[in-house]
């Protein structure tokens, strides 16, 4: 029973903090474009958008985390415990650190994590899912190229469409509509990272579990999501109205075609991109340069990695105990924080002799 609590416990304390990442994706744009003005409204919204979101349509995904990964037979109380832990602490640390992060590389390491540690994955559906991963971003960042250059060549030839008088209002509006169906978007794909591992251990039905992991994505959402949503909406690159509708436009259509069948897609990660596409277009490919797209695009190659890590380590130092594994494992990061430390120590030194 201990067990079952802390299940929970940990699935809404994850649940949290899928709404705190979520909040940057969803109304970056409009926060940093100035559709929106205060902080906290514009997390609030999201918060909505969300909860309504996971309610109506996140089904299809929850089941998706539950069963499509590994064999229901595998999970069990300590099992989901395990992958909400390490799914939890990864995602906790981003969001600590102001990064948006993707939820579904965290929660799919994790589930992988588990899966290798008893030798039961369903691989080809590991690699349809992570084929997603690259596809959708990728197509959000052509995309919103295309709409940056349309809107930059509109803009020029139209001023009033930059949101000037009587415009702006309305553009204003816009943008905030399509802020909300991409919260909405969040809410179907995301929320089964925090549930899918209760479901999958048959600890709570799924409507009940979604009811439940929605309305801890809208807390996280308006209490832990503003360091995110600062820097995807400042950050990053400023807007126009037309520019952040299409970010949002953009992002939100990708994930909800996504969730509709069932595969958990890195909405962070399509808004992310989707905002360099529209920067590029404006600014040109300079703005690749910046410290926080590359900060963003690290910590988007460790997530899933370090997820899964932490889940296979946890599993065999506590449900299949392997001493020999755990320790490669600790020696593993040993050898790579400590790697890291001597290329900076070098990279320092060398900069010190060059100057």
């Amino acid at each position: 029973m201990i067990l079952t609590y802390l299940a929970f416990i940990l699935a809404m304390f994850f649940a949290m903090n899928i709404g705190a990442s979520g909040a940057a994706a969803t109304m970056g744009p409009a926060y940093g474009s100035q559709a929106i003005k205060r902080k906290q409204v514009a997390l609030v919204i999201a918060g909505i958008g969300a909860f309504l979101g996971a309610t109506l349509g996140g089904g299809q995904v929850v089941k998706t985390v539950g069963e499509g990964i590994i064999p229901t037979h595998i999970f069990s109380v300590e099992v989901a415990i395990v992958i909400l832990l390490s799914a939890t602490l990864t995602l906790f640390l981003a969001n600590v650190i102001g990064i948006p992060l993707s939820t579904s590389e965290v929660t799919i390491g994790a589930v992988v994590g588990v899966g290798m540690a008893f030798q039961v994955l369903f691989v080809n559906n590991v690699l349809y899912i992570i084929s997603f991963w690259v596809i959708v971003p990728v197509v959000a960042f052509i995309a919103c190229f295309i709409f940056g250059k349309l809107i930059q060549f509109s803009e020029h030839r139209f001023p009033q469409l930059k949101g000037e008088g009587k415009w702006k209002k309305w553009l204003s509006l816009l943008l905030i509509i399509t802020g909300f169906t991409e919260a909405f978007a969040a809410g179907m794909n995301n929320v089964a990272n925090a549930i899918g591992p209760l479901v999958g251990a048959q600890l709570i039905d799924g409507t009940s579990g979604i009811i439940m992991g929605a309305f801890f994505v809208f807390l996280g959402a308006c209490f832990l999501g503003g360091k995110v949503l600062e820097t995807n909406g400042k950050k990053i690159t400023s807007f126009s109205l037309l520019q952040g509708t299409a970010v949002s436009g953009t992002g939100g259509g990708l994930v909800i075609i996504a969730s509709i069948f069932g595969i958990p897609v890195p909405l962070t990660q399509a808004t992310t991109a989707g905002i360099v596409g529209v920067g590029c277009a404006e600014n040109g490919f300079q703005l690749w340069q910046k410290d926080v797209i590359k900060k963003i695009i690290k910590v988007w190659l460790v997530s899933p990695v370090l997820s899964l890590v932490m889940s296979y380590t946890l599993i065999h130092l506590f449900l299949l105990p392997n001493p020999y594994i755990v320790a490669v494992m600790i020696f593993m990061i040993i050898s790579t924080i400590g790697t890291i430390s001597l290329y900076r120590s070098v990279k320092i030194e060398k900069e010190t002799l060059d100057h």
